[in-house]
C-alpha cells in the first residue's frame, strides 16, 4: 500500500483533504478555523440567549419518539435553573439509546424558541460518566467538505502541530523590527485560542497572531514573484535598440502630442526593449488614457531593430479597432499592418501566414488567432498583449513563445489596485499612464429607475436627431448566454418600434465576424445612430461623436464592466452621459456598487473600492494560475504588503537559506512558481 502523504488519514479522508488542497501535514498547521464555539465554560440553562450558542450540563428527564409532524426524536433534559428541549430530525438508535432518562450530558448547541418552550435542533451532546474537565481553550470550526467531520479534521491537524517542525523561518533581527508574534506560538494560539482572546477580534483578523501568519504569506507571494522575475532578467534577449527614426516620424505626425504621462512610460519601456534581457512590463492606464500610441511607438521600436511585432487582443471588435489605428499611424511611414483573425477566409489567412512566417510583414494585429500551431514568426521581438486579464497565463506565454525570449508588453484598460499590483503583480514592472489627453469631458453619470425607462427612450431619440449617436447596452445574463442574445434581439425590436425614424443597429456574441465588423463600420460612420450591443462593445470602441451610453439592468454588471461602458462615451467634445437604469429591489451589494460608479470616474480609486468589495480573487483572475489566492493576508493593509515586499528584498539578498525555508513552507507542494 501507498504511504499516505498525511499520516492518520485513510485513502477516502485523503481524497476529501485534497478537495480542501490539503495535501501535507504542514498544509493541515495551515488550515486556520473560520470561527471558534466556546466549551471553557458551562451556562445555566435559565440563562440560555435565544439564537446563541452555548453548552449546558444537564440531565435526561425524558426521551421518545414523537410523529408529528413528522419522525423524530424528542428529549427533554433539565439543571437546577431550568428545563430544555432537545430534537433531533435525524437520529440513530445509538442516540436514542445514549438518551436515557436519567442520563447526565454535556450539550453544546444554538438555543431557539419553540412551540413547546426553549429547544435545540440537532446539539452536540455527550454521556458524562463522572466529571468530566472542561476544555481551557476555544474549539475551532475549520473549513471542510461533505464526508470530512469536524472530529476528523481536528485530530489530524492536532496530530500535525505535533509533529510538523514549526521553527522560526525568519532571522531574529527581523521579527524584532517588525514586532512579529513568533511562528509556533501564533499558529497554535490560532488553532486553540485561550478564551480571553476575544472571537470578534480573531474574525476581524486584528490580534498579532493572525497579522504573523498574513505576513508570513505576504512574504511567501514576494519571494516566489521575486525568483521569477530574477530568473528571467537572467535570460538573455534580443536588444530593441533602433535608430529612433520611425518612431520619430511617427511623433511628428500625429495630430495630437503626447501627454506628459505617456511620454514618461514611453521613456520606461524604450529603456526597457533596450535591454538584453526580456521585458516583462504591465501598462495600465484607465479607459482612453492613450496605451494604444505607447503601443504603436514600441512595436516601430521592435520593427526598427529589425524584428517583428506582434498585437493580440481578446476580442475582434477590439483587435479591428487596435488594427484599424496603427495602419491609419503607419501606413505614411510605409510599414503594413498585418491583419490575422479566425474569420478570415481560408485562403486569406494562409498568405498572412505565410507572409509573417517569411518576415515580409513586420507589424501583426489579431486575436487568438496569433498563437494558433501554424503561425510562425521568422524574428519575433515584442509581444504586446491588450486587456491581458482576459487571457490566461499559457495564451499570453504562447504568443511570446513564437520568438526566442521575446520581449512583452501587456495592457489593461481595468486600473489594478497599489496594494494588488505590490503583491500578485511583484514580478512584473509596472508602468501608469495617469492622466488623460486634453478634449475628453468628463461624463456625468446618472442613476435612474428602471421605471422610467420612457423617459430615457424619449433622450435617446432627442439626441439622435440633434446629431449625436447613443449605446443601449443590454443586461449581463452570466447563466445563459442564448438568453442574453434573446434580450438583446427583444430590446432591438423594441427600441426600432418605439424610436421610428432613427437608424438602429443590433451587435452581440453570436453576429458572423463580417456582420458585426459591418455594424461596428455603420456606428463609426454615424450611418447608425443607436447601436444596442451586449457588453461586446465594453472595450475597443471608439466613437468621438457617441455621446451617450445607457445600460439595462445596470445592478447586474459589475464595476470594472460598468467603468468599461461608461468609458465608451466622453471621447469627444459634446457632453456626454452615462445612465445606469436599475430594477428594484436593490441587493446590498448591488446598490454598494452602483454608489461607488456614480461617486467615482477615476479608474483606480473605483478599481481600490471593487477589490475591497469583492477581494482579490477576480480581479487576478488567470494570471496568476501558479500561485494560491492569498488566503490570510488582507491587501487593504498596505503597510503590511510594503513590509513583506522589503522584507523579500532583504532575505534574497542577506539570508537566502532563510528565504529557501520560507518558501518551502508556504508553496512546497501547493503550487508551481510562475514562469511566464
Amino acid at each position: 500500500m501507498a504511504k499516505q502523504t498525511i499520516p492518520g488519514a485513510t485513502s477516502i479522508v485523503a481524497e476529501k483533504l485534497k478537495t480542501l488542497g490539503l495535501h501535507t501535514q504542514a498544509d493541515l498547521v495551515l488550515h486556520l478555523p473560520l470561527r471558534f464555539e466556546d466549551e471553557t465554560r458551562i451556562t445555566p440553562i435559565a440563562a440560555a440567549v435565544p439564537g446563541a450558542a452555548a453548552q449546558f450540563d444537564a440531565t435526561v428527564t425524558s426521551c421518545e419518539i414523537a410523529y408529528r409532524p413528522k419522525r423524530q426524536l424528542v428529549c427533554r433534559i433539565e439543571d437546577a435553573t431550568g428545563e430544555l428541549m432537545l430534537r433531533f430530525l435525524n437520529f440513530y438508535p445509538s442516540q436514542q439509546k445514549a438518551l436515557q432518562p436519567g442520563a447526565r450530558l454535556r450539550v453544546f448547541g444554538e438555543v431557539r424558541g419553540g412551540f413547546w418552550g426553549s429547544e435545540i435542533i440537532h446539539p452536540r451532546f455527550r454521556v458524562l460518566r463522572g466529571d468530566e474537565p472542561l476544555p481551557t481553550a476555544l474549539t475551532p470550526v475549520y473549513p471542510t467538505t461533505a464526508g470530512l467531520g469536524q472530529a476528523a479534521l481536528r485530530k489530524l491537524i492536532a496530530r500535525a502541530l505535533d509533529e510538523v517542525d514549526l521553527a522560526e523561518t525568519l532571522p531574529a533581527e527581523l521579527v524584532a523590527r517588525l514586532k512579529l508574534q513568533d511562528f509556533a506560538t501564533s499558529v497554535r494560539a490560532l488553532h486553540a485560542p485561550p478564551p480571553g482572546l476575544a472571537a470578534d477580534a480573531l474574525a476581524l483578523h486584528q490580534n498579532p497572531y493572525w497579522r504573523r501568519i498574513a505576513f508570513d504569506e505576504l512574504l511567501a507571494q514576494q519571494l516566489s514573484l521575486r525568483q521569477a522575475y530574477a530568473a528571467r532578467r537572467a535570460r538573455r534577449a534580443p536588444a530593441l535598440a533602433g535608430d529612433g527614426a520611425l518612431t520619430q516620424r511617427l511623433l511628428a505626425q500625429l495630430p495630437f502630442k503626447l501627454t506628459a504621462a505617456q511620454q514618461r512610460v514611453w521613456c520606461e519601456i524604450e529603456r526597457d526593449l533596450a535591454q538584453p534581457h526580456p521585458m516583462q512590463r504591465l501598462l495600465q492606464g484607465d479607459v482612453g488614457s492613450g496605451k494604444t500610441v505607447v503601443a504603436a511607438l514600441a512595436g516601430l521600436r521592435a520593427v526598427e531593430a529589425g524584428h517583428q511585432a506582434a498585437l493580440m487582443a481578446p476580442t475582434e471588435i477590439l483587435a479591428e479597432q487596435h488594427h484599424r489605428k496603427l495602419a491609419d499611424w503607419l501606413a505614411p511611414l510605409g510599414i503594413e499592418v498585418a491583419w490575422l483573425t479566425g474569420s478570415l477566409r481560408k485562403k486569406d489567412k494562409q498568405a498572412i501566414v505565410a507572409k509573417v512566417g517569411a518576415g515580409r510583414t513586420a507589424l501583426v494585429v489579431g486575436t487568438h488567432a496569433l498563437i494558433e500551431e501554424n503561425v510562425e514568426f521568422a524574428r519575433l521581438g515584442l509581444a504586446i498583449v491588450d486587456e491581458q486579464h482576459r487571457f490566461g497565463v499559457r495564451q499570453r506565454l504562447a504568443l511570446k513563445q513564437k520568438g526566442i525570449e521575446a520581449h512583452q508588453l501587456a495592457m489593461s484598460a481595468t486600473p489594478i489596485p497599489r496594494t494588488l499590483a505590490m503583491s500578485y503583480y511583484a514580478d512584473l514592472d509596472v508602468s501608469v499612464i495617469d492622466e488623460l489627453p486634453p478634449g475628453r469631458t468628463p461624463v456625468m453619470t446618472k442613476l435612474v429607475s428602471a421605471v422610467r425607462r420612457p423617459e430615457i427612450v424619449g433622450k435617446v431619440r432627442e439626441l439622435c436627431r440633434a446629431g449625436r449617436q447613443a449605446y443601449w447596452v443590454c443586461p449581463l445574463i452570466e447563466e445563459s448566454e442564448a438568453l442574453q442574445l434573446k434580450t438583446a434581439q427583444e430590446t432591438f425590436e423594441h427600441l426600432t418600434a418605439e424610436l421610428p425614424g432613427l437608424k438602429i443597429g443590433l451587435v452581440h456574441g453570436r453576429l458572423k465576424p463580417n456582420e458585426k465588423v459591418a455594424v461596428m463600420a455603420g456606428f463609426v460612420k454615424n450611418e447608425i445612430q443607436l447601436l444596442v450591443a451586449t457588453t461586446v462593445i465594453e472595450v475597443g470602441v471608439d466613437v468621438p461623436n457617441a455621446s451617450l451610453m445607457v445600460i439595462e439592468h445596470a445592478e447586474r454588471f459589475g464595476l470594472a464592466q460598468l467603468h468599461q461602458l461608461r468609458g465608451r462615451v466622453g471621447r469627444g467634445a459634446a457632453e456626454s452621459a452615462c445612465i445606469l437604469l436599475y430594477e428594484q429591489p436593490l441587493s446590498e451589494s448591488a446598490r454598494a456598487r452602483l454608489k461607488i460608479i456614480y461617486e467615482n470616474t477615476d479608474g483606480f480609486e473605483i478599481a481600490r473600492q471593487d477589490l475591497r468589495l469583492r477581494g482579490p480573487g477576480e480581479f487576478v483572475g488567470a494570471r496568476q494560475s501558479g500561485l494560491p489566492l492569498l488566503r490570510f493576508a488582507d491587501l487593504e493593509d498596505a503597510a503590511l504588503v510594503g513590509a513583506a515586499r522589503s522584507a523579500a528584498q532583504t532575505l534574497l539578498i542577506d539570508h537566502p537559506e532563510a528565504a529557501a525555508c520560507h518558501l518551502a513552507r508556504w508553496l512546497a507542494g501547493r503550487a508551481e512558481l510562475l514562469k511566464a
